[in-house]
């Protein structure tokens, strides 16, 4: 190598002999401060750097170098690598065969897409490195329990790709408990290795990885400069005129119009913020494209489509032939290689900035190019019936809040509040199918007392199973063994059992034979309906019912199908943020003329109608109070209010309270801000509809309260926004 380094030193002779071979001038700043502790293999690690710095070789060279000097005829696999996509893998196994070839280190591939014969392999002479998914490794325990120890037996790492992604999910909390348990199997505590690009308090992200001995981990970040960044926010009016039938929306028309002049000679991500989104603009873009004559190609790239679609769309933007642009969903947010991607865009507001800063990321990858970001934000043109939120242009602004904070470095701390009880259930019936059963008091101590879910009790766990039991989900023997009871060996025999988040029943989408996707359907869908899927026009000629097939053919018309699913949670520093930008004169330089525009109406909106001075407004009979904090505490405040008998209801910034005043509203403010906190377990007893996870409708309703409590309630946040909009209410407003 050209410059001196440490980590080489350290390495196994193959891997330097690899390394060599490879003509690096040099490794990466990540990668050598990673190599050390690594090696070492006595501590968790967690890796955190730039997106596209090094960090998958920052953890595998070292644990390559590790493997490579252990005795040729130990058994059991040398490293697990779990990773949150099955296309992640895909992508990544040829890159990672690459590397272990040459230092004779087997790599397997195990998830639901994954070669038969390779999985056959793992199990008759398991060795080297497993990439594998949560879902595929809770599909190993519960069917191939007998032969854990013998796979995990003589592991000495285990990688977690893109930590961020877990943290604070019903998967995370599987992926938690996985992984106790393969530490169980192996019968010792095996080294964890977390990659992130975006983890903003890594404190929380490395107590995390292993609960409860956080402090115990290394952290190792890059102080390598990040790379240039050019951006633009672009603002569109979505007018009040209703447009005309087979019309496109001006607004949209608008910015596909300009994505189309933009990026038809580059290869680009455009991310939509739904699927719905991402078919609309395909089919407008590749429209325009068709009617230009050009050979740039604009595919739909998301979750529904079927895996040969995805896989296309990824091949086809490695392919620098053509001119390609993806408009995907987050599918493309990760570390899938599509390529040098030229530029990124985002329509609509980002759902959060750790989002953003992993998308952003896509670009910019080649030596000395920028990566390249353009946001469209499209607002609704302003008339005599439109509300004060409005005319604050929430979205444009909260677009700018989130790149002011992500060039700020701020990215949103790991949730890590929730009491997954829906998980716990999976691990549960998920151990007695391992093990063949197991008593009340070794489920708790494997689960609780010493595994992940530290936060339960006994007298809570004990709820748990006798609501499970109930529901028929477990049954107990004259010895006392707990083993799956009807209801239960259902679900566990049922293949969506492996995934701890809901599974939609997706009908099949064929057309001509061929397989194009899958759709959620949970409203009648009927012969002759118009669909506009994969980023083409459709019409359907049946439904089978039977067999959840929709078969379709080529149309001159249609209309994006409606998807379930929803945004990121905005957290209290983007809300914050965005009041701050409201009171600053300062025009960022990234906006476009129409952003300007908007944000100096915003501005203007913002100071007319006494937004700098006071937080309650009159809207007709009713109060809008505007606390400028984030989802939870927002949706804590509306619970509050609404357990005073009031009507409530939340409109993006505000929370309308109807046929109130603003002095009332005061007043109500100001004596629940004097009143003791509530418990938030009592608070959650008030709330209608709880049941939000895959297991939710087993649990009691002291347990519904608990975990939504846990999930969706800040009291704390929200009693000190509540001191907070006190102390600026005159003082006219008593108690």
């Amino acid at each position: 190598m050209s410059s001196p380094s440490q980590a080489f030193g350290l390495y196994h002779e193959k891997l330097r002999r690899w390394i060599y071979d490879q003509g690096w001038d040099r490794l990466r700043d990540v990668q050598e401060r990673a190599a050390e502790v690594v090696i070492g293999g006595a501590r968790d690690v967690i890796i955190s750097s730039a997106t596209a710095s090094g960090k998958t070789e920052a953890a595998l060279l070292p644990i390559c170098s590790a493997i490579a000097g252990q005795p040729e005829d130990a058994a059991g696999l040398a490293a697990l690598y779990v990773s949150p996509l099955k296309a992640l893998i895909n992508d990544q196994y040829d890159r990672i065969l690459e590397l272990c070839a040459p230092l004779g280190i087997p790599v397997h591939r195990w998830h639901g897409d994954a070669p038969a014969a390779g999985k056959a392999r793992v199990l008759r002479a398991p060795a080297g490195l497993l990439l594998i998914t949560p879902e595929s490794l809770e599909a190993m325990f519960v069917r191939r329990g007998d032969r854990v120890r013998r796979i995990f037996g003589a592991l000495r790492y285990v990688v977690i790709d893109e930590l961020h992604s877990f943290i604070g999910t019903a998967r995370g909390a599987q992926l938690q408990s996985l992984l106790h348990r393969v530490d169980l199997a192996a019968g010792r505590r095996v080294p964890r290795i977390a990659l992130s690009a975006t983890l903003g308090e890594l404190a929380t992200a490395a107590d995390f990885l292993r609960p409860g001995h956080g402090a115990e981990a290394a952290v190792v970040t890059s102080a390598e400069p990040g790379g240039e960044i050019r951006l633009q926010v672009r603002g569109y009016l979505d007018p009040i005129a209703a447009t005309p039938k087979d019309a496109e929306p001006a607004d949209r028309a608008a910015i596909a119009d300009h994505l189309f002049r933009t990026l038809r000679a580059t290869d680009n991500l455009v991310f939509a913020n739904s699927r719905a989104a991402v078919e609309t603009y395909a089919d407008m873009i590749s429209r325009r494209a068709a009617l230009a004559g050009t050979r740039a190609e604009f595919l739909a790239h998301h979750g529904s489509l079927s895996k040969e679609i995805r896989e296309h769309v990824e091949e086809r933007l490695k392919d620098p032939a053509t001119p390609v642009t993806a408009i995907c969903t987050s599918t493309l947010e990760l570390g899938i290689d599509v390529g040098s991607v030229d530029s990124v865009a985002q329509v609509g507001a980002p759902p959060t900035v750790a989002a953003l800063r992993q998308r952003l990321g896509r670009s910019g990858r080649r030596p000395g190019r920028p990566g390249i970001l353009r946001i469209y934000v499209a607002e609704r043109e302003l008339g005599p019936g439109s509300s004060a939120t409005d005319a604050l242009r929430p979205e444009l602004v909260q677009s700018v809040a989130m790149v002011e904070l992500l060039l700020a470095g701020w990215y949103e701390p790991p949730d890590a509040t929730g009491l997954p009880l829906s998980t716990l259930i999976q691990q549960v019936l998920s151990i007695t199918a391992q093990q063949g059963g197991a008593t009340a008091g070794q489920l708790f101590d494997m689960l609780c007392g010493r595994g992940p879910f530290d936060r339960v009790g006994r007298a809570t766990f004990a709820s748990l199973l006798r609501d499970m039991g109930r529901h028929d989900l477990i049954q107990q023997d004259n010895d006392g063994q707990l083993l799956p009871g009807g209801v239960g060996d259902r679900l566990i025999n049922h293949y969506s059992f492996y995934a701890a988040f809901r599974t939609s029943q997706d009908y099949r989408l064929v057309a001509d034979g061929y397989t194009l996707g899958s759709l959620p359907v949970d409203r009648p869908i009927l012969p002759g309906t118009l669909l506009i899927f994969s980023g083409a026009r459709w019409r359907v000629l049946s439904v089978d019912v039977a067999q959840r097939v929709i078969e379709l053919t080529a149309a001159e018309a249609g209309r994006p199908p409606v998807f379930p699913g929803c945004g990121g949670e905005i957290a209290d520093e983007v809300r914050r943020t965005m009041r701050r930008l409201y009171s600053a004169t300062e025009v960022p330089r990234y906006l476009d003329g129409a952003a300007r525009t908007m944000l100096a109406e915003a501005r203007a909106a913002f100071v007319d109608s006494g937004q700098a001075t006071s937080r309650i407004f009159a809207s007709g009979p009713d109060a809008v109070l505007f606390p400028w904090r984030g989802d939870r505490i927002m949706n804590t405040l509306v619970v509050v209010l609404a357990s005073q008998g009031r009507r409530v209801g939340q409109d993006g910034l505000g929370i309308t309270v109807s046929d109130c005043t603003p002095a009332e509203l005061g007043r109500i403010v100001r004596a629940l801000a004097a009143a003791p906190r509530p418990d938030p377990v009592w608070l959650a007893g008030t709330v209608r509809a709880k049941a939000h996870e895959k297991y939710d409708r087993y649990l009691g309703a002291e347990l519904l309260d608990l975990a939504y409590a846990a999930r969706a309630l800040d009291v704390p946040g929200a009693w000190a926004c509540l001191a907070d909009v006190g102390e600026q209410l005159p003082e006219s407003v008593g108690p």
